[in-house]
């Protein structure tokens, strides 16, 4: 186990460090950061102390290493750095000094805010949307799928099939639009939800924040439609595959309940594909809720990175880059551990 978790964790490095790469030389051939930064009015000295300051009047791998060096856990800074960019670790030495630290995603060009305070803020609501999707898909695609598979070839199973052919067709964008005119603006007086909305949002009267979930249904449903289609397709192909298995056969055979065959010995051998989809649609859901989240004013690190990229905010869409690459390793790391717990016959090599 030790020796498996080791080489995932390596094999994670590697890939952000592509991932850090890839980001790196993306934004390279855009506007100047300094002149984004300083305006069309400002003069030649100004747009020079800012380019010294951001180090774009250094060499371009140059550029890099102290990119790579503002990210790592593990790097070198000055006082004066750890002062002025208020880096947060453990910091040994005087002068020059060894860092352990938070990673340094730099200050965005439009707030000057720091770009990873700007990303936790609005982590938990991406977080939050994802989460509530992948439930709604699972708690309702795995159930589809094994009536599917159970009633093959009746009505029931050719409607879920159409239903999620139809679910995976449908691009989320679309569907947002959708959704939020006809839940949130025509039927708004039944259901009660509107077109726009966070999970936080400010009381008009006290001035105070308070929790608003109410604003996450519509999103939610809107992100949950395309893996509830999948997981629905993926759970009904397993257990077809699994009910016609020796195992299950005998367990008829020995008299157990159908509904303990089903559910406990078939379904439990026919989630493995859809622990790969679940982990998989998860870790997209994450990528992948920008513009639901930009439809509904969902405020999440996709609605984030739309702003920033409308402004040209090249830091903070880097940020949201970084961030998301690290969930998708980090949630196929919990896939493989899903799978041994699920299935016995899998071992972590």
């Amino acid at each position: 186990m030790i020796k498996y978790f080791t080489k995932r964790i390596l094999y994670g490095f590697l890939v952000m460090l592509g991932v850090i790469v890839l980001v790196f030389l993306l934004f390279q051939g855009f506007a100047d950061p300094s002149r984004l930064i300083m305006g069309q009015r400002a003069d030649a000295s100004t747009q020079e102390n800012i380019r010294r300051e951001l180090y774009l009047d250094q060499p371009k791998w140059k550029q890099f290493v102290l990119f790579l060096n503002d990210l790592s856990p593990i790097a070198i800074h000055t006082d004066s750095e750890i002062e002025k960019k208020q880096l947060k670790g453990f910091f040994i030495g005087s002068g020059i000094n060894l860092a352990i630290k938070v990673p340094y995603l730099r200050r965005s060009y439009q707030t000057k805010k720091n770009v990873g305070e700007i990303l936790m803020e609005a982590l938990p609501g991406t977080l939050l949307l994802a989460i509530a999707a992948m439930c709604i898909a699972v708690a309702l695609g795995i159930p589809l799928g094994v009536l599917a598979a159970v009633k093959k070839d009746t009505w029931m199973d050719t409607s879920a099939i159409f239903t999620s052919v139809l679910g995976i067709s449908a691009p989320s964008f679309f569907m947002g639009i959708v959704i939020a005119y006809l839940f949130g603006f025509v039927l708004s007086h039944y259901t009660g939800l509107h077109m726009t909305g966070s999970w936080r949002d400010m009381d008009e009267i006290t001035g105070k924040p308070f929790w608003s979930l109410q604003n996450l249904w519509l999103p939610a449903i809107t992100l949950g439609i395309r893996p509830l289609a999948i997981i629905t397709q993926l759970t009904r192909s397993a257990m077809l595959d699994v009910l016609n298995q020796d195992y299950i056969r005998t367990a008829y055979a020995k008299g157990l309940p159908k509904r303990v065959v089903i559910w406990k010995h078939a379904l439990r051998n026919a989630l493995n594909p859809v622990i790969t989809a679940v982990t998989g649609w998860f870790a997209e859901l994450l990528a992948g809720a920008f513009f639901v989240e930009y439809i509904f004013g969902w405020k999440g690190i996709g609605k984030v990175t739309v702003d920033a990229l409308e402004k040209l905010d090249f830091p903070v869409v880097m940020g949201s880059v970084l961030i998301t690459s690290f969930f998708f390793i980090l949630v196929n790391i919990l896939a493989d551990v899903l799978y041994a717990v699920v299935d016995p016959r899998v071992r972590l090599q």
